[in-house]
């Protein structure tokens, strides 16, 4: 798993990239299940083991990501000026 500086866990950016026709009914059973039915669908998710061990069972149909962290917001204060 891959942390950001600030210990927050990176999502994952996976993408469909191939058919499942011809392959395994195991491995279109997981493009299913991570919600991935058509070429060029995207989907995020947590990086965790459980993740990437559906993601190494279809590695040939999927490319994935790991998507920089957010930056967390700042607010600007008012400055008096007068």
């Amino acid at each position: 798993m891959s942390k950001s500086k600030t210990g927050e866990e990176r999502p994952l950016k996976v993408r469909q990239v191939r058919s499942g026709i011809g392959y395994n009914k195991n491995q279109k059973a997981t493009l299913r299940a991570l919600g991935l039915a058509k070429i060029g669908r995207v989907r995020r998710f947590p990086d965790n083991p459980q993740m990437r061990a559906m993601i190494a069972t279809i590695p040939h149909l999927v490319v994935v990501e790991e998507e920089p962290a957010k930056k967390p917001k700042t607010t600007r204060r008012k400055t008096s000026s007068e």
